[in-house]
């Protein structure tokens, strides 16, 4: 008996660490890669993460979760990017990165989240004339995100800021948009609803202190210091998670040396 126990022992072990083997052999190099981009984002080095998730993309195009994490770090890096030229490249890398995770799994609201905030942030670079002829397609993928989860709190910002963006337009840019580049969607756009997508954002994603600072400049810009100051010293005061969240922090410092 005591000889049958030690043999079950010894094949319990061998089986324990068989299952281990398999679970290490399973882990392929993109998984590796994509968990050390993770702790890089995490720990707000984008440029290490970015590099971490392009290493995933390497080892396997099709990887979805590479991609659309691939697509944020690039936006990250590039929203503050002081070089014009590099900045511009690194929105379109995370544009194209981003389409090829909406092609992979289109009936998620992540990747096309991603490329609504590539393209929008890519946007804001240029003068208006060529912002509004990327309007259509942040608005596009932007909804689509919406239409998949209706509280996705990036996708609802974007809404928030293509609304404000627009209306900040001059009169005269907004009708040309309208009667000679098919952009009769720009007739929708309103404060009212750049208000209340971006108050649903901080809604549902309340401690990320850029959908306060978007918030707060919707408000300046609509007459309502008050609400503004409160955004602005959330942003100020609030918790440091994101890469940027620093500059977002400065900006909102700035703003409130204003008022």
């Amino acid at each position: 008996m005591r000889t049958t126990g030690l043999v079950l022992v010894a094949v319990a072990l061998a089986l324990g660490k068989s299952k281990a083997q398999d679970t290490t052999r399973q882990a392929s190099p993109a998984q590796s890669n994509i968990a050390l981009g993770d702790s890089l984002y995490a720990a707000r080095n984008a440029q290490a993460a970015l590099a971490d998730y392009e290493a995933a993309i390497s080892a396997d195009s099709m990887n979805y979760e590479a991609l659309w994490k691939a697509a944020r770090s690039a936006v990250d890096l590039a929203e503050f990017d002081t070089d014009q030229p590099h900045r511009i490249g690194l929105y379109k890398q995370a544009s194209a990165y981003a389409r090829r995770a909406v092609a992979i799994h289109p009936d998620s609201a992540t990747p096309h989240f991603h490329l609504a905030r590539a393209l929008g942030r890519e946007a804001l670079t240029y003068g208006p004339g060529t912002r509004v002829k990327y309007a259509k397609d942040v608005r596009s993928e932007a909804l689509a995100a919406l239409a998949i989860d209706s509280t996705n709190p990036g996708a609802l910002h974007v809404m928030g800021v293509w609304n404000a963006e627009i209306m900040r337009l001059s009169g005269f840019s907004r009708f040309m948009a309208r009667n000679f580049l098919g952009g009769g969607i720009f007739s929708q756009a309103s404060w009212p609803n750049a208000i209340d997508f971006m108050e649903t954002s901080v809604k549902y994603d309340p401690n990320r202190i850029v959908h306060h600072l978007d918030l707060g400049k919707i408000y300046q810009d609509t007459g309502d210091k008050a609400k503004a100051r409160t955004e602005y010293e959330f942003v100020v005061n609030g918790p440091v998670t994101d890469y940027n969240d620093p500059h977002y922090q400065e900006e909102a410092r700035a703003r409130l040396a204003k008022f």
